[in-house]
């Protein structure tokens, strides 16, 4: 029979160097080495507390190690969002800002909030993840190559053209390292086929999706929409009703779908229907857009869950 008469909850502050870890009912602030020995010290401490929920940020892949460690050990750990927790922090008041309170805010937040749990992912699911990573920073690197061409003298502008050229081979081998990926596992090949069915998605949405929403066929439409950030939220308060925006959620897909609701307002029936629906009826190009995200999301997320591919019947008008 359990003797414990309260809960217990933890809080890790993720630094580069080092895992400041608050538990709730204690006065001091333990700290721990962000490295494997740390985390193997980490996870026999807290196993020793028995916590009920454990929270880090995310932090940029500094937690992975941690966040690896602790899962490993069967212990219960959610990712959270920093501005989340930076919220929860003003709100209750605390605008001053160390490790050792910022572990100690997770923990109060961890009791008040009971964020999800986080499972562990698997190292080719932190592969595809990676890749994905990459490609987008050499996209927004190309970007900004070009961007910078068209102001720049001859001598640089040749200097210029010979970084975009390189990396567009490194961006078109990594795309081709991301294909192999997807294509050596038959559960990624069988839902990059489905994705891949539907006007509007190529390689680089399907890959995007994969990587960064691996939820996607598990939620209902409703949570699918709220997770990714196209779902509208309400700005009402009294008498006065505000236009319903869209707002948080995972912005790198958010990204890849609004291009991707583009292409698909032209040559997809279904999502062009909709699009010119709303434009004729007076919304702003933008926000039709942006339900034509939402539709092409919950679409996919509907094929994925009952493993069909892509057909314009009525039940997806």
């Amino acid at each position: 029979m359990d003797s414990r008469t309260s809960e217990t909850f933890a809080g890790i502050d993720v630094c580069k160097a080092s895992l400041e870890v608050a538990l709730s009912g204690a006065r001091r602030v333990f700290s721990f080495a962000n490295d494997r020995r740390g985390v193997r010290a980490l996870a026999r401490h807290l196993r020793e507390e028995e916590p009920d929920l454990i929270v880090l940020e995310a932090s940029g892949g500094y937690e992975r190690v941690a966040v690896a460690g602790l899962i490993a050990a069967q212990l219960p750990v959610a990712i959270v969002n920093p501005r989340q927790v930076r919220d929860f922090a003003r709100a209750t008041g605390t605008l001053a800002k160390t490790d050792a309170i910022d572990a100690r805010i997770l923990c109060q937040f961890a009791a008040a909030v009971r964020p999800e749990l986080r499972h562990l992912a698997t190292a080719e699911e932190q592969e595809l993840s990676d890749i994905q990573a990459r490609r987008q920073q050499l996209v927004e690197m190309i970007t900004a190559e070009k961007n910078r061409l068209r102001t720049s003298g001859p001598r640089v502008a040749r200097q210029i053209g010979r970084h975009v050229r390189w990396l567009e081979k490194q961006l078109k081998d990594l795309e081709g390292e991301l294909r192999d990926l997807v294509q050596s596992s038959p559960v990624w090949r069988a839902k990059d086929a489905l994705l891949q069915s539907v006007p509007g998605i190529g390689p680089a949405l399907s890959g995007a999706l994969l990587a960064n929403l691996p939820e996607l066929g598990e939620l209902n439409r409703h949570q699918i929409a709220a997770l990714v950030g196209v779902a509208p939220l309400n700005r009402d308060s009294g008498v006065f009703r505000g236009n319903r925006r869209v707002w948080g959620g995972r912005r790198n897909i958010r990204t890849m779908l609004f291009v991707g609701a583009l292409v698909a307002s032209r040559f997809n029936p279904v999502i062009k229907s909709l699009y010119q629906r709303l434009c004729a009826a007076g919304k702003p190009k933008k926000v039709a857009l942006v339900a034509c995200m939402r539709k092409l999301l919950t679409v996919v997320n509907s094929m994925l869950r009952t493993k069909t591919p892509w057909n314009p019947k009525p039940a997806y008008a």
